[in-house]
């Protein structure tokens, strides 16, 4: 593990973080334990998922996508829509839930432009009858050691992207979060720059498992929660998941991202979910699955490599140093 000075940034969630002494004492105990992932028969999908009966419904069928519905007990609808990260309106767990009422879905546009044959502004009626519906049941693992498993409904980025036939310039796909002052509180914090960016490879972005997300829980996406439209990437750390998009832009240089921008001894273009590169100021080898019992003080989990899509997104990263392209 190698140390990286801290340079003054503040991760605005310090409770959250695992006390290093603590998570390496977990560590070597479940080393000597050999503790392992343990596979459990495959449910159907239908009778993991209830809606809550909160929002306008929005069905998925079942996915026939390698890897895309994970068997693990769903995490309770009250706390994937009250526990997130969504700084546009505060930088509290509680405050989006609190604050993104003001946030407006329709009307909605997105632009998708740059390298491409055919860009365009699609409205999110358009993008909602794109392409079929499906229910992708994705373990969310965030930066700051805990995660979830949701139930998100929507399609493969994949079948966009074809759609507006990239050019031979397009080497990496940029997303754009909304950044309005009268809809969203938290941009009066200078905690990063706005409009929020993320950004992945092109091929990372054609993966099947890569989601442009409308739905989760068999409705449309709370607004804390990104709506009308997010992006989920499962085996990377849920940061890379932009919200709310307005844009999606096809680029030839790799962009800078927005945590890159505001900590880049941190947080890397890549951040792969990766249990054997930790955080400057925390390991990354262990995480807390919200909901549990025992709160801040439930047993840990082994985090997996890639988040545990280890087989189906490994092979994009062959032969790269993941210390180096963290």
């Amino acid at each position: 593990m190698h140390l990286i000075p801290d340079r003054g940034f503040q991760h605005p969630v310090p409770s959250e973080i695992t006390p290093r002494d603590l998570a390496l004492n977990r560590r070597q105990w479940l080393a000597a334990a050999g503790a392992t992932a343990v596979a459990l028969p495959a449910l159907p999908a239908a009778a993991q998922t209830a809606r809550p009966g909160r929002l306008a419904p929005l069905p998925g069928a079942r996915s026939s996508v390698p890897g895309a519905s994970t068997v693990e007990k769903l995490t309770a609808y009250a706390d994937a829509s009250t526990y997130n990260n969504f700084y546009e309106f505060g930088t509290d767990k509680a405050d989006p839930a609190r604050n993104a009422h003001t946030l407006k879905t329709r009307p909605w546009t997105v632009a998708v432009e740059g390298a491409v044959a055919k860009p365009g502004r699609f409205d999110i009626d358009t993008l909602l009858k794109l392409a079929p519906m499906e229910e992708r049941i994705y373990r969310l693992r965030c930066v700051e050691g805990w995660s979830m498993v949701i139930p998100w409904v929507g399609w493969s980025l994949s079948e966009l992207i074809r759609r507006v036939e990239p050019t031979g310039n397009a080497k990496f796909v940029q997303f754009v979060t909304l950044a309005d002052r009268a809809q969203m509180p938290g941009l009066r914090s200078s905690v990063l720059d706005w409009p929020y960016v993320e950004a992945l490879r092109l091929d990372e972005a054609m993966h099947p498992l890569t989601l442009l997300a409308f739905g989760m829980y068999g409705e449309v996406l709370p607004n804390q929660n990104g709506a009308p439209l997010r992006l989920v990437v499962p085996w990377k750390y849920g940061f890379k998941s932009g919200k709310s998009l307005v844009a999606i832009r096809f680029v030839e240089r790799q962009p800078k991202t927005s945590w890159e921008r505001a900590a880049p001894e941190e947080y890397g273009f890549y951040s792969n979910v990766n249990p054997r590169v930790d955080h400057p100021r925390w390991t990354q080898a262990t995480e807390r699955r919200i909901g549990e019992d025992g709160g801040l003080f439930a047993k840990r989990r082994p985090t997996l490599m890639f988040n545990g899509y280890e087989p189906q997104v490994g092979q994009l990263y062959a032969g790269m140093d993941l210390k180096k392209f963290f």
